[in-house]
């Protein structure tokens, strides 16, 4: 089981598809986003934040090669990318990697098979950054511990969880629903959690401290940034 649910964006204009993969993964615990072009791929996957990104190579408007090329090269986007394509040639494949996919899987495929690709290359990204830092805050994912300067700062699971996605993040602005979707998955608490634990991870990464690095964005969400980033 998952502690924390992973966020997939799918990119599929068979509607018939879209649904039948997008039931599947929400039946094993993923939360996933829909899109059935390629613009509305480009502008989710740059605004929001995926653990992965399921993405089909023949679409509408724009292809699935130039929205993964635009994804990587114009917007700096590292999501993991799954290609999904009727297509077997070793050329189309080769073409989807030169584009910037982490993985390739030709229709029809197995569920199964599937969700044990994302997993694989969900944990790859994760396992790419051991450490965070910025400023002087860091943040190790093999020992869990979060420190300013030489100060080892007490961290709850759900703060070390919501500081990890600003963290890894930072400097984009994250919003308070990819932040509850983050935690929480599709039953968030009631509207003033969020708040509370964003009240209580400032107080002990910054107040202590005489440069804050978590800022409120309002009407946007949440970031952390040194004060001349911009």
């Amino acid at each position: 089981m998952k502690n924390v649910a992973r966020s997939v964006l799918l990119v599929e204009d068979h509607g018939e598809l879209a649904e039948t993969v997008g039931a599947y993964l929400e039946g094993s615990g993923y939360i996933v986003d829909y899109a059935a072009d390629g613009l509305t791929a480009m502008h989710l996957g740059v605004t929001n934040s995926y653990d992965a990104i399921v993405l089909d190579i023949m679409l509408p408007g724009v292809d699935g090669l130039t929205v993964c090329q635009r994804l990587r090269n114009d917007a700096a986007v590292s999501t993991p990318i799954i290609m999904l394509t009727a297509r077997d040639q070793l050329d189309d494949k080769l073409k989807g990697f030169e584009s910037g996919a982490d993985d390739y899987l030709i229709k029809p495929f197995d569920m199964q098979e599937l969700e044990a690709r994302l997993e694989a290359v969900i944990r790859r990204s994760l396992n790419l950054e051991k450490e965070y830092a910025i400023a002087d805050l860091t943040m190790n994912m093999d020992t869990m511990e979060v420190r300013r300067g030489e100060s080892l700062l007490p961290l709850s699971k759900t703060l070390f969880n919501i500081l990890h996605v600003l963290i890894r993040e930072s400097p984009k602005v994250v919003t308070r629903s990819t932040l509850e979707k983050e935690l929480w998955g599709d039953e968030p608490p009631d509207s003033d959690t969020l708040r509370s634990h964003i009240y209580n991870l400032r107080r002990i990464i910054d107040r202590p401290f005489d440069s804050p690095l978590l800022q409120t964005r309002q009407g946007q969400g949440y970031c952390l940034r040194v004060d001349n980033e911009h």
